[in-house]
């Protein structure tokens, strides 16, 4: 007696969607015209001038400009991650990730770090620490104070961003 021999094929939809996502790049064009955009940009721009005109100098042999190099580095490194984030629309792939929790998170801790660190470098300069430089330092600590602004900005707009998501 034959035997018939049924085969079925099943497919799974994580397959089908991770094949889907993984095969497009997106680029998103106009997140770098929007105000948190261009703030992010700045931020970017600006803290990199933080920490080149600290980094130019001796601040190793003083604390408090090692702390300034610390979280003008650590955020300038994080917000050129979320810059690519957002501007290759990886967060629309991986939806497990509450993301606008992590942009407040991130925002926040930047705001408050980078407001300590403005202030420890403003008071941490004078002419009879190190004349040599007097002007990097300044300079620094002026940018630090602009840089704390755009993450305090992009703060509110996180903040408007998470208070839709959790009141829906």
């Amino acid at each position: 007696r034959p035997r018939s021999h049924t085969v079925t094929t099943t497919s799974s939809s994580f397959t089908a969607n991770l094949s889907a996502s993984s095969s497009t790049l997106a680029y998103d064009r106009d997140f770098l015209r929007t105000l948190p955009g261009l703030l992010m940009v700045t931020e970017i721009v600006l803290g990199l001038l933080v920490w080149t005109l600290i980094a130019g100098t001796e601040y190793f042999l003083y604390p408090a400009f090692g702390w300034v190099m610390f979280v003008a580095v650590f955020y300038w490194v994080l917000t050129v991650f979320f810059l690519i984030i957002y501007m290759t629309m990886t967060y629309t792939r991986i939806p497990q990730v509450p993301w606008t929790t992590v942009g407040l998170c991130f925002n926040g801790s930047a705001f408050i770090l980078y407001l300590i660190a403005a202030i420890v470098d403003a008071s941490s300069v004078t002419k009879e620490l190190d004349s040599h430089n007097y002007n990097s330092w300044a300079a620094s600590s002026f940018f630090a104070f602009v840089v704390t602004s755009c993450y305090a900005g992009n703060t509110y707009f996180s903040f408007i961003s998470w208070r839709s998501r959790t009141l829906q």
